[in-house]
């Protein structure tokens, strides 16, 4: 099977289209034939060296969605048959023409998306999903701030907010890209990032929030204390600002913050599981109803995977890139 392949680490230029063997088929298991899988930072960092893949998981292939067809069913497998349409969250590999996968690992894809759009819900929604409900308890009438809002997971956890009721403020040094998320989001525009006292005037401008999912670590970390008020909950997904940064723990203790860090990726097979249907049946009928959609930016044959990362890493990009074998 083809498949990108990392030579070694470094830029966009040490990626290949490459012959690889297809992976093997066991019980409880089901090889999915990829038709569409979307880009995501990890995939970046992973070819740049400082992001390995888990152990277990292919080192030499990104990838950490899909969308496609079963090909293949392992030995006990009820839940699907050869031919339904499935997508998937994995550790790695989905940048290939077939991924392994456990059943209860895969989602139905719904029938409002064709599978191009389908592999952009994977890694977003779920991340999003995770952190906002799981790792925040958000709550209805709540006020959630997302940073880096017109990222992959950000859009996602901008629409998701808003769709389980909560008053979302989204960050972004572009006011073009908030604007093209549009919806009733309050953009708040961080050109010189989010500093303890842009977070005083957004306080001032709209309050102190309940709920802030962030992608950025250290150089926010200040501002986004400030910016929670009592019995607020922060979750940290990414560390594009640095992973060490000063806390006025005094701030934490008066107000009763609660600051978690959370990543998808590591976590063993029965969380994941336990995340996927949980998702399946709380979150995936809202795509049916068009409540929820994904974002997709372009849609790119994976000949042009050096292009696609060149792109991501120049944020260029609003929502998801979607990479095709079509």
């Amino acid at each position: 099977m083809r498949a990108v392949r990392i030579r070694e680490a470094g830029g966009p230029e040490v990626l290949e289209i490459a012959e690889v063997p297809a992976p093997l088929v066991h019980a409880g298991h089901v090889a999915v034939k990829v038709l569409s899988s979307a880009m995501n930072r990890a995939d970046c960092l992973q070819r740049r060296g400082v992001y390995p893949a888990p152990p277990g998981v292919v080192p030499d292939i990104p990838g950490l969605e899909f969308a496609g067809l079963v090909a293949e069913v392992g030995p006990g497998v009820r839940s699907v048959q050869v031919g339904d349409r499935v997508m998937g969250l994995v550790g790695g590999g989905a940048h290939a023409e077939v991924v392994v996968v456990h059943e209860r690992e895969l989602l139905r894809v719904p029938r409002t998306l064709d599978l191009e759009h389908a592999a952009a819900i994977p890694e977003a929604f779920m991340t999003a999903y995770d952190a906002l409900v799981t790792q925040c308890a958000m709550r209805r009438f709540e006020c959630v701030l997302v940073h880096a809002a017109a990222s992959g997971v950000g859009s996602a956890a901008v629409q998701l907010a808003q769709w389980l009721g909560a008053r979302v403020i989204g960050t972004s040094r572009s006011a073009e890209k908030l604007q093209r998320l549009g919806g009733s989001l309050i953009p708040w525009q961080t050109p010189q990032g989010f500093s303890r006292e842009e977070a005083s005037s957004l306080v001032k401008a709209h309050g102190a929030v309940d709920v802030i999912v962030d992608f950025i670590g250290a150089a926010y970390l200040d501002g986004n204390t400030k910016a929670l008020g009592p019995g607020g909950r922060m979750v940290t997904l990414g560390l594009l600002g640095g992973m060490q940064g000063a806390l006025d723990l005094g701030e934490v203790l008066l107000k009763g913050l609660t600051l978690r860090g959370s990543t998808l990726r590591s976590r063993p097979l029965e969380k994941k599981i336990e995340l996927t249907q949980a998702f399946s049946a709380q979150v995936l009928p809202a795509f049916d109803t068009y409540a929820l959609t994904p974002v997709v930016h372009d849609i790119l044959p994976f000949g042009r995977v050096r292009e696609a990362h060149e792109r991501l890493e120049a944020n260029e990009v609003v929502g998801k890139l979607v990479l095709t074998w079509s």
